[in-house]
């Protein structure tokens, strides 16, 4: 498994590789799970080579503890990495090697789409992951990158990116991968306790219901429906829920049968942050 930490050891290897193969790209901070395996898997499958990155990016996390505590395990990242392909180049480099000593964040204009949701609740966060996104393009030069769909809005995010900064890549959404019981695979999943984690199949059961329900009954009856769900549970807390315009992000107030519609949530449980969505039609 090669495992590179310096943007000149990546440089060198990249220039290793013939003009005419496709590099696909796989951008992660790490704490690496079955949902990212599966997003290696399909680059794999489209790309001569693949790189994956992994890269806990300061300038994304609005919470000093939230950065400080997300998990770290570079050695077993490159186990679990290792069982796909050992022909994979891994890129882990420092906070220093990227920023240079200078963390700065760079600012968009995301049309909106960093306004809603994630946005409202974790003040930059997108401009810190389109800075490192755009860093991670520049460096690769990636033909294809690949994201998970479980972070809808980042992928919409990293979509608007490389139209407006004119990126000459490929954006892949992948399929969310859940747990057994339906929990959407988070690197945070780590952090609950063994019985709360497997409650937390909470989450995806409201969601489908929610689903089911919006075929029949208007947005306010379905949002009020989970607000009175997540009342009755205490062990989540609800920070929000919404249902937007798949494309503009922009939150519903009546239906229309031309537009494609998802539910957004973010829930507190043991002081441990999970998002999860789904399609509504």
């Amino acid at each position: 498994m090669l495992v590179v930490k310096t943007i000149n050891e990546l440089r060198s290897e990249l220039n290793k590789i013939d003009d005419s193969s496709d590099i696909g790209l796989v951008p992660t901070m790490g704490a690496l799970h079955q949902g990212h395996m599966s997003l290696l898997e399909k680059a794999l499958s489209e790309n001569k080579k693949v790189v994956v990155s992994i890269f806990v990016n300061p300038t994304q996390f609005n919470n000093s503890e939230d950065l400080e505590k997300y998990p770290k395990t570079l050695e077993n990242d490159i186990n679990l990495i290792s069982t796909i392909s050992s022909e994979i180049i891994v890129f882990a480099p420092s906070v220093s090697e990227i920023y240079n000593n200078h963390v700065k964040t760079k600012i968009y204009n995301f049309a909106g789409l960093d306004k809603v949701m994630e946005g409202e609740f974790r003040d930059n966060h997108f401009n810190g992951v389109g800075t490192i996104v755009e860093t991670l393009f520049n460096l690769i030069k990636p033909i294809r990158a690949y994201f998970g769909e479980k972070d809808f809005q980042q992928l919409r995010i990293i979509q608007k990116l490389v139209e407006i900064q004119k990126i000459p890549v490929e954006i892949i959404g992948c399929e969310i991968v859940r747990e057994n019981h339906g929990l959407a695979m988070s690197s945070r999943n780590e952090r609950l306790s063994t019985t709360i984690r497997q409650n937390a199949a909470f989450i995806y059961e409201t969601l489908k219901t929610a689903k089911y329900k919006f075929g029949m009954e208007s947005v306010l009856k379905v949002k009020d429906w989970i607000a009175k769900q997540f009342d009755n549970n205490a062990d989540f807390k609800l920070e929000y829920f919404e249902i937007t315009d798949v494309e503009t992000l922009t939150p519903a107030k009546n239906k229309n049968i031309d537009i494609k519609y998802r539910a957004f949530i973010a829930v507190y449980v043991e002081g441990v942050r999970l998002i999860d969505n789904i399609a509504l039609n």
